[in-house]
This record gives C-alpha cells, sequence and structure tokens, in this order.
C-alpha cells in the first residue's frame, strides 16, 4: 500500500503529522507492506530567505500581528510537539525558502532516502535552527543519511529537480490540497492534517482493506499556504 505525504518544511503541523502518523504505523499490523512517499508543497513560494530575520517577526510582519501573539502562535506548536516528543526551538528557526529543500528531498528519494530527508530538514529546521536554503547545509544534511555530498551540490546548483517539485505542488492542486500535511492513502482515503493517532489508524485499515475508490477526506490541523497554521 503506497501513502503519499505532501508537506513543507517549514510547516510546524507537518513535523507532528509525520510523529503521529509513524505511532499509527508501528500499531499497523501491515506495516511492512507500506510504501511512503513525500510529496512538495510551498507554503510561501515567495518567502525571500532571511537569516537575520527571526521567524516571529516574519509572522508579525506578515500577518499583521503583534510581536507578542506571533510568539504565543509558535508557543502553543512548541507545546503541541512536545506530545509527540519533538523539541521545537521557535526562536532559533531561520526564515527560509523552502524550494532548494525540496529538491534536496527528491534527491534523497531517488536513493531510497525520502523518509530520512524529511526527518533531517524538519529536525534542522525546528530543533536546530539551520537554514534549510544553504547548500552548505543540505550537502552536510545529506552526508549523514548517506548522499553523495558533491554530488548534492552539483545537481542543486543547476536545479535538476525543480521540476519534480513543480508537479508535486501542481498535482496537489488538482487534487484540491490547500494545506498540509495532506496523507493520501492508496489513492483511497485521505487525511487532512496532524490528526491523532487513532485517525491515522482507522484510515490505514480502511485503504488497506478496500477496494473501492473514495473522497473521504479526515480533517485536521494544517498550515494553508497563505501561512495561517
Amino acid at each position: 500500500m503506497k501513502v503519499e505525504i505532501w508537506s513543507d518544511v517549514m510547516c510546524p503541523f507537518c513535523y507532528i503529522g509525520k510523529r503521529r502518523f509513524e505511532d499509527a504505523l508501528q500499531q499497523f499490523a501491515h506495516k511492512d507492506d507500506v510504501e511512503i512517499e513525500w510529496k512538495s508543497f510551498q507554503l510561501n513560494p515567495d518567502m525571500v530567505t532571511a537569516p537575520g530575520v527571526s521567524i516571529n517577526q516574519y509572522l508579525a510582519d506578515a500577518k499583521g500581528w503583534t510581536l507578542d501573539y506571533a510568539r504565543q502562535m509558535n508557543n502553543h506548536v512548541t507545546e503541541m510537539a512536545a506530545e509527540v516528543g519533538l523539541h521545537y526551538n521557535m526562536d532559533r528557526a531561520v526564515v527560509a525558502n523552502s524550494f532548494k529543500a525540496h529538491q534536496f528531498t527528491h534527491l534523497a528519494k531517488k536513493h531510497g532516502l525520502g523518509d530520512a530527508a524529511e526527518e533531517q530538514l524538519f529536525k534542522a529546521y525546528f530543533t536546530d535552527g539551520r537554514n534549510v536554503d544553504d547548500t552548505e547545509t543540505l550537502a552536510e544534511l545529506g552526508t549523514e543519511i548517506g548522499l553523495d555530498a558533491a554530488e548534492l551540490k552539483e545537481l542543486l546548483a543547476i536545479n535538476a529537480f525543480a521540476d519534480d517539485v513543480k508537479h508535486d505542488i501542481a498535482e496537489a492542486s488538482y487534487l484540491g490540497i490547500r494545506g498540509v500535511p495532506f496523507f493520501v492513502m492508496n489513492g483511497k482515503y485521505a487525511v487532512s492534517g496532524a490528526q491523532a493517532v487513532p485517525v491515522f489508524t482507522e484510515t490505514l485499515e480502511k485503504a488497506y482493506s478496500e477496494v473501492k475508490p473514495s473522497s473521504e477526506i479526515m480533517n485536521g490541523p494544517v498550515c494553508g499556504p497563505d501561512g495561517d497554521c
């Protein structure tokens, strides 16, 4: 069974959703039959990478929030992340366009390392405060999961996987996906957002057992293209 996951590196609910899905998968009797494919989605394609700007300030400026309210929102998702064992350091998060990071994931997918790449990117962004739009940083992350740094730098330099990223985004638009994370299981069922573990467990069971396609969508917390989370 195939599970396709649309996600963006800077989406706090995507990392939380990844953990909840993984918890559900561990409880799934047919977990060894599940193939996971990560798909690209950009919450803000026009974002300009700005390492010197805090994510709180960026959100305040972009949304017209006060800086205090932006901190409150990030504290809320930090608490949610802690519930699934993740440690968010939002004060260290680097404002960065995610297009290059998505290309990194596509290269990793070619080597069967898509899931490992996503984990590296999420941790780098939310926990370690690293710039995921920086080629040297991505080369280091790639080396840690077994990718060749020289090949990675060369392919990123020529945007070798740009079309793959754009294809994923176009497919998301065609499917009506307006927020991430978004999980499509075996082309039968969709889960929108960082749902509770039992929702993922139930949907995995349904998708595995039923043959007929379904348009049923289970909804949960998402980040939308306007940056609302």
